[in-house]
């Protein structure tokens, strides 16, 4: 049996080019393993136009540890953070915040609605202790993609700091650290550049890395020190995840052979529209309306027919070849399905037959849902 393609925001189905860079073994401490880590920081710098300004710091592990490692590290113990949250990630990032014992609040907006720079405007105007605010860009929790430039423009005319979360958007929607005041974004190898999982990776302001020395909660997640390391060795601390490293180096060369973001986001956007218009064809009504909804991931309301089960779709979608995401909302059941990765509208096509032919086995007559 082949591989099921993986329609979810990451680990995601891969290229074999990508899969075949993993077939060989490196010595962390060797010269030509040092050269893969330069090249993939030095592209991932560039691909955010960052590359005079901001310092590409790979850390291992899943995009939540360098998550954790930027907020613990970029973050003063003595600042306070302001999280935008509309979603389960902003969420995450508050939960990190508690568990570091930093200062944090939340500006609450509904799950269905973007973050506001209006009312992020007002919260800094009445608190000044705040020096962060924390941004997931895409919410991979329903799909939404949050206005990037009009909340950093908000927060540097508040002399404030923005650390972004952009794990579900790096590589396939545009980024501009020349045009952008962010101190620090945060994504992973798993996501739009179509690696594999194991490697974040944080853009940071060079001067923001100098001054966060001795600040770090954490040995491993010390982003301060793996830069400094860096810079000074051309090595990780500690054993990096090599054949991670190799694969994203070759995913990278892919993304720029593709035509880079702007190719990779089109495709990507094709993806979504079929996917979005074959679901409705088939009754499904999606979270989101269509200007809010990113080309990443599609959230869609569970169908009411009592035969309905999502266990039951899931393991008849994953016997044709198909897996899916469950949903992440707790008031409203909903399930998920990724555009993202080494796919086409040619997979979108073949996944829309394939939920036909199941919700027909589970004896469900299409996808329709009542309005919640």
């Amino acid at each position: 049996m082949s591989d099921p393609i993986l329609l979810t925001p990451g680990p995601l189905t891969t290229s074999e080019q990508t899969r075949l860079a993993m077939l060989r073994d490196w010595g962390s401490w060797d010269s030509a393993f040092h050269a893969i880590t330069a090249s993939v920081c030095a592209d991932i710098a560039a691909i955010a136009h960052g590359e005079g300004s901001h310092a590409c710091v790979p850390m291992q592990g899943s995009g939540t540890f360098a998550v954790e490692a930027t907020l613990g590290s970029l973050i003063a113990r003595e600042g306070k953070a302001l999280v935008l949250d509309n979603g389960a990630y902003a969420q995450r990032a508050l939960r990190i915040l508690e568990v570091l014992g930093r200062p944090a609040e939340a500006l609450r907006f509904a799950e269905d609605q973007p973050v506001d720079a209006e009312r992020l405007d007002a919260a800094l105007d009445a608190d000044p202790a705040i020096t962060h605010v924390v941004l997931v860009h895409c919410e991979t929790g329903t799909g939404i993609l949050n206005p990037l430039e009009p909340i950093a423009a908000t927060v540097a005319m508040r002399g404030r700091r923005l650390i972004v979360d952009a794990m579900s958007s790096f590589g396939a929607l545009p980024i501009d650290l020349r045009a952008t005041p962010i101190e620090a974004l945060v994504a992973a190898s798993g996501k739009c550049l179509e690696g594999v999982p194991g490697m974040g990776f944080v853009l940071a302001r060079r001067e923001s890395l100098a001054a966060a020395a001795g600040r770090s909660h954490s040995l491993a997640l010390d982003l301060h020190d793996q830069w400094a390391y860096l810079e000074r060795t051309a090595q990780w601390r500690y054993t990096p995840p090599t054949h991670v490293v190799a694969a994203l180096q070759a995913a990278i060369a892919q993304h720029r052979t593709e035509g880079g973001v702007a190719a990779r986001g089109a495709r990507y956007a094709a993806n979504c529209h079929a996917l979005v218009t074959g679901m409705r064809a088939l009754g499904f009504r999606p979270l989101l309306p269509d200007a809010l909804q990113s080309p990443i991931i599609v959230t869609f309301h569970a169908p009411t027919h009592p035969a309905w089960h999502f266990g039951t779709f899931y393991r008849a979608m994953r016997d044709r070849g198909f897996v899916l995401y469950p949903g992440k909302l707790t008031k409203i059941e909903t399930f998920r399905v990724g555009c993202i990765g080494a796919i086409d509208t040619a997979a979108i096509t073949m996944m829309l037959r394939a939920v036909a032919a199941s919700l027909t086995v589970m004896g469900v007559p299409d996808g329709s849902s009542e309005p919640a």
